[in-house]
């Protein structure tokens, strides 16, 4: 296994180590959360401690962090191994140093938008982080698998990013909002990111499936070629092709 292979089992591993893990803490705390918001408007108390609220909110911040950031890992292992393999910086030395900013913009929007508090630059920070993995997510070397975008590994982590960074760019606003509108349009949006959450885990294994490692990429890419799913056909190994006389 080369390093290129060990830098894309990170996505993965980071996904089942921290970030599904956390999906279900901050799905709990929410609905518990619900759940003492209700018992209190109907008998004015609960048995379930205010504390989960803050909790929940804490916890669905590094959820953002974590999503966000595995997201972007993926990201810069196939724009970049795309610019390797391909010597992108030989060609077009300003395209990479603008992916390399644009990485470095994405990220340093996702910090300033846990650090703003004004509802204008909570928009103008979100915007900018969004517009950074889509713009990121469409370079040259991406897996994204278009003409199946309905079960496609990359949309369905593509929208769940999106809606983290959504919610919390919205996060003050809930707790200021009396009408409740915000409370509603979080909820809404993060029943849909956990829909796509699941997606991921299945979409997920089926893209383990589906990348090969590097040493087997040149025989895997003949097998396409030569459309072997419907074709029976043979691949031989470089070092057995008959040599040119």
């Amino acid at each position: 296994m080369e390093l290129r292979d060990a830098i894309l089992l990170l996505h993965p591993a980071i996904a089942v180590i921290v970030v599904f893990p956390l999906i279900g803490i901050v799905v709990n705390f929410a609905l518990q959360v619900r759940q003492r918001r209700l018992q209190t408007i109907a008998i004015g108390k609960s048995k379930i401690p205010p504390v989960v609220g803050t909790e929940h909110v804490q916890l669905g911040r590094w959820l953002t962090g974590s999503v966000v950031g595995i997201v972007l890992l993926a990201l810069a292992n196939d724009v970049f191994g795309h610019i390797v393999d391909q010597q992108i910086w030989m060609k077009s030395p300003f395209q990479v140093i603008f992916i390399a900013l644009l990485f470095a913009a994405t990220i340093a929007s996702l910090y300033l938008l846990y650090r703003a508090k004004a509802k204008n630059w909570r928009g103008i920070f979100a915007t900018l982080s969004g517009v950074g993995l889509v713009v990121l997510g469409c370079q040259d070397g991406v897996y994204r698998k278009t003409d199946q975008w309905y079960i496609s590994h990359y949309y369905y982590g593509q929208v769940a990013a999106l809606l983290m960074i959504f919610s919390l760019a919205i996060l003050p606003d809930i707790y200021k909002d009396k009408t409740n509108r915000w409370r509603k349009v979080h909820i809404i949006l993060n029943c849909i990111a956990l829909l796509l959450f699941i997606g991921q885990g299945i979409t997920g294994v089926r893209s383990l499936l589906e990348v090969p490692l590097r040493w087997q990429e040149p025989y895997i890419n003949k097998l396409y070629e030569q459309k072997c799913e419907t074709n029976p056909c043979t691949i031989q190994a470089p070092s057995l092709l008959p040599k040119p006389e």
